[in-house]
């Protein structure tokens, strides 16, 4: 039997829930009778409601003769906001077990394996666990550091400019990838920009959680597009003048969207540290960046993942915006080393992703 073609099935219904499961983790499940026959499949379709498993299982007619399950990461055994999979994977009969990879939650990993295997259910590990392991990059990382996952995404011509010198930027790439850019802000918890941005591009950059750098709070935040939807959290100097503070207190009283938080400072600059400590602890659990060069510098040592969407298009202009303009670095060796993960077309742009 193929389980890596049914693992690739499992990892496909994963995704359709992307935005909607977090900080839980991506799963899908298909279940197989003893013929080997798809009868039935899940996934988990929203935080706090029903895993993988037992979506698939209860979707199963008297009639069924379940024998095989696949799924991409280890069944809980646990008691959460949902009663145990292992228990209903038991109850129903299961016969074989395949399994992408283990879950890093400790409270489960290898104890819903252990469960199964002592009930008598066969088991078979790590169908492509790289792949299920890249699925789960951000739970991954939110379980084993305890960090918010950062991505940055840029959009950007061959000689690396987000704009031209008089700012322009609209469009550098074409509506293909930025109807994919849309897709892949639903896979984070929340976008964060910059004041500079918010200034000048005045964009709205939909999406439900927003965080604005804004170390001076100058940004307008009667009018800007990016307060007039979603909920907003605005980090600024914790020793910005009082007045300033007060007058921005004033305008924003009405507007429960948005909720200023004061940030320590570093040279002049708001600590991102501290920026991505807090929104953690908020549990926002993944960011993807869309700002300027300053900022995608200025996040990059904490940055997982870079998207940067590439047009065919050369502005060669040493006074052009560049993508990541953050410091002057004396030697090659002081650059910041990303692997390439993958390349994609979007006529007749192109997406390379990159990871640490």
């Amino acid at each position: 039997m193929d389980y890596e073609l049914l693992m690739k099935r499992c990892i496909e219904l994963a995704k359709n829930a992307y935005g909607c499961v977090s900080p839980n983790p991506l799963v899908g499940c298909v279940i197989l009778d003893d013929n080997g026959k798809i009868i039935s499949e899940g996934y988990h379709e929203k935080y706090g409601e029903f895993h993988a498993e037992r979506n698939a299982l209860l979707k199963l007619s008297p009639s069924d003769n379940p024998h095989t399950l696949v799924v991409n990461l280890e069944p809980c055994c646990h008691y959460g906001k949902t009663p145990p999979c292992t228990d209903i994977i038991i109850e129903k009969g299961i016969k074989k077990a395949v399994i992408g990879m283990r879950d890093i939650n400790p409270i489960i990993s290898g104890n819903g394996i252990k469960k199964l295997k002592e009930a008598g259910i066969e088991v078979i590990e790590n169908v492509l666990e790289k792949e299920c392991r890249e699925l789960n990059e951000i739970f991954i990382k939110n379980m084993s550091e305890h960090k918010t996952f950062v991505a940055v995404k840029t959009a950007t011509t061959i000689d690396g400019k987000i704009a031209a010198y008089n700012g322009s930027s609209k469009w550098i790439t074409s509506e293909l990838a930025r109807n994919e850019v849309k897709r892949l802000r639903k896979i984070y918890d929340a976008i964060l920009t910059s004041s500079a941005t918010v200034i000048a591009d005045n964009p709205t950059m939909e999406h439900n959680n927003k965080i604005v750098i804004d170390r001076n709070l100058q940004t307008d935040f009667e009018d800007a597009n990016i307060y007039k939807s979603g909920q907003v959290l605005v980090f600024y100097d914790k020793n910005i003048e009082s007045e300033r503070l007060k007058s921005v207190l004033r305008t924003v009283e009405n507007k429960t969207n948005i909720n200023l938080l004061p940030a320590e400072t570093n040279s002049d600059k708001i600590d991102l540290c501290s920026v991505l400590d807090e929104i953690y602890k908020r549990g926002i659990m993944s960011v993807i960046v869309e700002a300027g060069g300053r900022l995608n510098g200025s996040v990059l040592r904490h940055t997982d993942k870079i998207y940067q969407f590439m047009a065919p298009k050369v502005l060669g202009d040493n006074k052009g915006l560049s993508c990541f303009d953050f410091r002057t670095a004396e030697d090659i060796s002081d650059a910041e080393v990303f692997k390439i993960a993958d390349i994609q077309k979007f006529e007749p742009d192109i997406l390379i992703t990159y990871k640490k």
